[in-house]
């Protein structure tokens, strides 16, 4: 930081209390992750300087041949890791992957079919202050009032009723596996599109834990973030058909340069992604999860759906508190140094402002080294501070643990 200290202080101040904040607390917010060391350091690379509007070998601006080496690697890697067609590597965002889709295959006021965001969808799937809540006719499915779970003669039941002309498959919230054959057979009978928005369990699809959506889906979009391990920033991938309609959604359509520096670590981070080692990454995020899962139903909490098949889980706080909110309760544990984020449950009656939920993820936790041992003493911190009220002698005694604990599970890019 020594560069950045002398020339912008305040900042190189506050980047360094980042990297302390995140080398002594415990990140189980499931949506968020540690990069290697490669994946950083490409980020911070002279390709930032680097204007290039188009595709590779077509650009609007000289000079961008090295450029068009590394975006067209990056699309190598990631129709290889996903069996795909066709990849376009470019979107900022897994939102803004979700919109160059829609622009690619459906014109404004089209029905577009997702998840309802209190049963664990995703605002880009239809939610009504979001884009594609404005811009295209929005209808729903949602779990079953007893299992919690996507009864799939139930999705079907939905879909048929409203005949979307693209159903979304794919949560932020969701902590059962996504049968994405039957979204497949389900689309095929009503003659729509097939999107697979991946986001959260990309990692774990690639890593062979999850089913794969690529045979089923016209579309799969992901962000590169999450249990994949790279860079913020999406990707779409797509059946050949389709792959011209989607490039020119996203340039001209809906951007301009891309971040090629942003691509060169998510053209790490696939590399990454393809090694032996990522298919006992992803198994052991579900381990994880699994046991974390374990151990707070030992403890009483009732989680959504009664436990979890991939990276998160939903913790139901009503089951030990009624008037524990997912606002109060993430704030109690964030000054014990565990990191988590508030989030409705199905059927929630609180707002998205309150909830009453929280969602615990694993893949930064099993970044670290962390191990389904590990997971019974978070849960035993997490059912401390919780069941404590809020005690401030107990915050105090967790934090000092959690501080030591952290120092036994370094983030991989800090230690050296």
């Amino acid at each position: 930081m020594g560069i950045i200290e002398k020339v912008d202080p305040q900042i190189a101040a506050a980047i360094d209390a980042e990297v302390a904040r995140q080398a002594h607390t415990i990140e189980l917010i499931a949506s968020e992750n540690h990069v290697s060391a490669p994946v950083l350091a490409a980020l911070g690379t002279v390709l930032t300087d680097k204007y290039a509007e188009g595709s590779p070998g077509r650009r609007y601006y000289r000079g961008c041949d090295n450029i068009d080496t590394i975006e067209r690697l990056c699309i190598d890697r990631a129709k290889a890791l996903f069996g795909a067609d066709h990849a376009n590597v470019q979107p900022h965002s897994g939102t803004s992957a979700n919109l160059a889709v829609y622009m690619a295959a459906l014109k404004p006021g089209a029905k577009i079919m997702g998840m309802r965001l209190d049963h664990g969808g995703h605002l880009s799937h239809g939610m009504k202050i979001n884009f594609s809540g404005m811009w295209y006719a929005v209808s729903h499915y949602g779990v079953d009032r007893q299992s919690e779970r996507l009864e799939m003669d139930q999705v079907r039941q939905a879909v048929l009723a409203e005949r979307p002309d693209m159903l979304i498959a794919g949560a932020s919230a969701y902590p059962r596996t996504i049968d994405f054959a039957a979204f497949g057979r389900i689309a095929q009978e009503v003659g729509c599109l097939l999107l697979a928005d991946v986001a959260h369990i990309a990692g774990l699809i690639v890593g062979g834990v999850h089913p794969h959506p690529m045979p089923y889906a016209d579309f799969v979009t992901t962000t590169n973030h999450k249990t994949l391990r790279g860079p913020r920033g999406g990707i779409i991938l797509c059946r050949k058909q389709f792959a011209k309609a989607v490039d020119q959604a996203v340039f001209p359509g809906m951007q301009g340069g891309p971040l090629p520096h942003v691509i060169a670590a998510k053209a790490i981070a696939f590399h990454e992604a393809m090694q032996p080692e990522f298919k006992w990454y992803a198994a052991a995020i579900v381990a994880n999860a699994k046991a974390l899962a374990d151990a707070l139903l030992a403890h009483g909490w009732r989680l959504v759906t009664g436990g979890t098949d991939n990276h998160m889980m939903l913790v139901d706080l009503r089951s030990r508190d009624p008037e524990l909110t997912g606002d109060v309760a993430s704030g109690w544990l964030a000054e014990a140094g565990i990191i988590s984020n508030k989030n409705m449950i199905p059927f929630d009656p609180r707002t998205t402002k309150d909830t009453s939920g929280l969602r615990f993820g694993t893949p930064a936790v099993t970044t670290r080294g962390m191990r389904p041992d590990q997971m019974a003493q978070l849960a035993q911190w997490i059912d401390d501070i919780l069941t404590s009220h809020g005690n401030q002698e107990m915050i105090t005694k967790v934090a000092g643990a959690v501080e030591e604990f952290c120092r036994e599970f370094p983030i991989p890019a800090q230690r050296g």
